[in-house]
């Protein structure tokens, strides 16, 4: 088949998803969450787990908004909010005890300060940097051309930035915030995208070396050799993914979310972003 016909229809496609998440993160940004702007956190001990849902729809009774809930192992649940005074921390525990019937102990109440939101993004830019770095050099030494590198790495970006433009449009319209676990469904993504790519890289360098075809030819080629491998090991992970965000709860709902997304589009860029860029890249290379 001639998958590399329609790299036009993939790249528009791509633009498309690019300037949506463009437009969102530059007029509406995040809906950033405790982990970013500060408030509180409230860590509770029950002797029995708990349903989170439940929980969280008596706090609202009692008009008391908690932005998520975390369960931490061994009946540990962890409360995260915005600002709370002390009349407010009293409603909550009011709330607890009459949910958990006084079968609960309190092990931590801190408040978190908004400083940590601009050195997490820090770090969190220098991981997507320094990851960026050493899989670009990697892939350039193991394919002894650096066209291979940046293919790879601007597949990579593309999946990055439409995956933080999705949760911006979902935080303008559905109130979804991001936090730590958001965090780790990025750097996640970048590490999937990649291997998905790296595995049709290597079967063009395979063909390569056998075959006096052109680089159309043995792409295409390539992709029809690794196109079932590549989507039977994404649909595995997106089951688990979607069975995840329909029963898995609030605690880990948006987590799933961002990490199918970027299951997703890792599983479209390595076949029709990454490999028609290479034959692009080697096209004007020729002509140079």
């Amino acid at each position: 088949m001639n998958w590399l016909k329609y790299k036009k229809i993939y790249f528009s496609v791509s633009l498309i998803l690019i300037v949506v998440s463009v437009f969102s993160l530059l007029k509406w940004g995040f809906e950033l969450g405790v982990d970013f702007k500060g408030g509180a956190v409230i860590e509770y001990k029950f002797e029995d787990s708990i349903s989170t849902e439940e929980l969280i729809n008596k706090l609202a009774e009692s008009e008391i908004e908690i932005r998520a809930i975390q369960e931490s192992g061994d009946n540990l649940y962890i409360l995260k909010l915005g600002e709370v005074t002390k009349e407010t921390k009293n409603d909550i525990t009011k709330v607890v005890s009459s949910f958990s019937g006084e079968k609960f102990l309190e092990t931590r109440f801190e408040t978190v300060g908004p400083s940590i939101g601009p050195e997490l993004i820090k770090k969190t830019i220098y991981a997507i940097l320094v990851a960026a770095g050493v899989i670009l050099v990697w892939v350039a030494i193991q394919f002894k051309d650096i066209k291979y590198g940046a293919s790879a790495i601007l597949a990579m970006f593309h999946d990055t930035l439409i995956l933080v433009g999705v949760f911006s449009l979902l935080g303008h319209f559905l109130k979804v915030e991001v936090d730590f676990l958001f965090v780790t469904a990025l750097l996640t993504t970048l590490s999937f995208s990649v291997h998905d790519t790296i595995v049709v890289f290597d079967r063009i360098r395979e063909i390569k070396k056998k075959s006096d075809d052109n680089l159309v030819d043995i792409s295409n080629t390539a992709l029809s050799e690794t196109m079932i491998r590549s989507l039977n090991n994404s649909f595995t992970i997106i089951f688990m993914l979607v069975a995840l965000v329909l029963l898995g709860g609030s605690t880990v709902k948006w987590f799933a979310v961002a990490l199918l997304v970027g299951t997703v589009m890792g599983t479209y860029s390595s076949p029709f972003v990454a490999v028609p860029l290479l034959n692009v890249f080697f096209d004007r290379g020729k002509n140079k």
